[in-house]
């Protein structure tokens, strides 16, 4: 009898439709709802895609196998999985964060994890499981939106370790890294079996970008990051293990049904008999550049639309015409941020607007690097880029230009939203702030990052972050980056409250109409030392 290995994933969530994900250990037939589909398969693993319709209303469901129920699972503590269509004129209810390393859920919490000591804290996506349980179906949120850093590949969970220990030796290179396929499967299904996070995914749609931890810190930062990694012999396969894997595990999940039908590599996936030459064949040449991949998609949510960007995987990184997407990809999004919403989300795992500071010496870092002040300051800049992670819209300056170009139109122009809010995760502390454009705009503009789920930055790190966000730091970063020539921004912005948040943390929208209102809580533990969340801060944003 074929077991469900992993999953119940509700990934796209219609008026009248949805989506569920699921990973078997055999080849079978999935039901839901009295819809069904074959599974796929992948070397020695097997998927499926089941495109559940003729949804009127909120529907408990079940999972079978050959006609054998399989979920939920007997004595489980978590209530039925629901698929809960959004209804016209609902109030939106959206949570989103990013950067979560998975570890156990048990006291004490501060479990310590890496060589710095650091504890990891209580998982904000488990405390918000904990709570949504308790809620009635109708008052669960409608989109979980990860922005980024679902799994870390080069800090493997404990199960995942041994598992990589029992098939390879560890000492030799990659060591303790996510190696290949196989190895991404295995992550994947430890980052989402605990009990409350499998319960949350089940019933919760979710739509998920990915950011560099998915294949290793630093990933496509730079082309000649990516010319040093492709000498080393294990790249290959790490590499192909991180497209394949993300392609199975979150983009497939990401479309709606109808792209789905369009797709033409899920078409030769499903009729394979075994998919994994072609889908290798797909992640080496996307790796190598291959155009025509593109992983930026987006959903209607009501009248809000969702625009997930990616920001990591297509880039073009050659230093005389860098930029987070190719030509293509960015004539996509351009089409799809109009079409008068009443609210636009975009998202994108690396923040658009970061401390003004760290703004500036990012242009001012990419300035150098591309040869501004010579060749000896190149290469030092390349060394600084990488030890400081600078490879945000800022350090992709001809990128941030048009999309706050972009930004400034669809803002500015007929029958514009009242807000235009960019998502993001990856710098590890959570802040919301206002923008501003000279010349002023019809719609409001903010940036609101929320990061990490779980996974606290250092000290030394936090207190770089905070000081980006200082009036001296913005100046002298400015200065240098008018030195190095790079332009004066056409916007300006500011944090909402008095100082970022470094706590475990997640964010809550709540878009009624053309009205919003975003909260931030942070992941704590109550007096019967159990996990929760705990308000940090709130503002009504139109």
């Amino acid at each position: 009898m074929p077991e469900l290995v992993l999953g119940p994933l509700l990934r796209y969530a219609g008026l009248t439709d949805a989506t569920v994900w699921v990973e078997t250990d055999a080849a079978c037939e999935v039901e839901v709802l009295g819809c069904s589909s074959r599974t796929f398969r992948v070397g020695d693993h097997h998927y499926a895609i089941v495109h559940v319709t003729d949804l009127t209303g909120a529907c408990e469901y079940e999972v079978s196998l050959d006609g054998e129920k399989v979920w939920p699972e007997p004595g489980s503590l978590f209530p039925p999985s629901v698929i809960r269509p959004m209804k016209d004129g609902e109030t939106l209810k959206l949570i989103f964060g990013s950067c979560r390393i998975s570890a156990p859920h048990e006291p004490p919490y501060t479990l310590s994890y890496d060589e710095d000591g650091r504890g990891l804290g209580v998982d904000a996506l488990y405390a918000t499981a904990m709570r949504l349980k308790a809620l009635p179906s109708e008052e669960l949120p409608h989109a979980l939106v990860l922005l980024g850093d679902q799994i870390y590949a080069h800090k493997p969970p404990f199960d995942t370790l041994e598992f990589m220990k029992g098939r390879r030796d560890t000492d030799e290179p990659p060591g303790e890294i996510v190696a290949d396929f196989e190895e991404y499967a295995r992550i994947y299904r430890d980052a989402w079996s605990d009990p409350a996070i499998r319960w949350l995914l089940s019933t919760v749609p979710s739509a998920m970008i990915f950011d560099d931890h998915e294949v290793g810190d630093d990933w496509n930062i730079s082309a000649a990051w990516v010319e040093e990694m492709r000498q080393h012999t294990t790249w290959n396969e790490q590499i192909v293990g991180g497209y394949a894997s993300y392609w199975i595990y979150q983009h497939l999940g990401n479309l709606s049904p109808e792209e789905l039908e369009r797709d033409d590599l899920y078409k030769k996936i499903k009729d394979s008999d075994d998919a994994w030459p072609v889908l290798r064949d797909f992640a080496y040449r996307t790796h190598r550049g291959a155009n025509g991949t593109r992983w930026s998609y987006h959903r209607d949510l009501g009248n809000t639309r969702l625009l997930m960007m990616d920001s990591r995987g297509g880039r073009v990184l050659e230093e005389d015409r860098r930029s987070m997407v190719d030509a293509d990809e960015w004539a996509w999004i351009e089409d799809r941020a109009t079409g008068g919403f009443d609210h636009l989300l975009l998202g994108t795992s690396l923040p658009l607007l970061l401390g003004p500071g760290m703004h500036y010496l990012q242009s001012w870092d990419e300035r150098l690097c591309s040869g501004a002040w010579g060749t000896r300051a190149a290469r030092w800049a390349e060394g600084l880029r990488r030890s400081q992670d600078l490879d945000h819209w800022a350090s992709f300056h001809d990128s941030f230009s048009a999309m706050v170009d972009l930004i400034q139109r669809v803002a500015g122009g007929e029958n514009p939203p009242s807000t235009v809010l960019i998502l993001s995760g990856d710098v590890h502390h959570g802040y919301l702030a206002e923008a501003t454009f000279a010349e002023g705009t019809k719609s409001r503009l903010y940036q609101a990052v929320c990061s990490p789920l779980r996974n606290a930055l250092p000290s030394r790190k936090s207190r770089l972050q905070s000081h980006a966000w200082t009036k001296p730091a913005a100046l002298a970063a400015r200065l240098l980056a008018r030195l190095a020539g790079v332009p004066e921004e056409p916007l300006s912005w500011r944090l909402t409250h008095d100082a970022a948040f470094f706590d475990n943390q997640i964010a809550t929208l709540e878009l009624e109409g053309r009205s919003s209102t975003i909260t931030f809580e942070k992941a704590t533990l109550d007096t019967s030392k159990e996990p929760t969340l705990e308000k940090l801060y709130e503002r009504c944003l139109a």
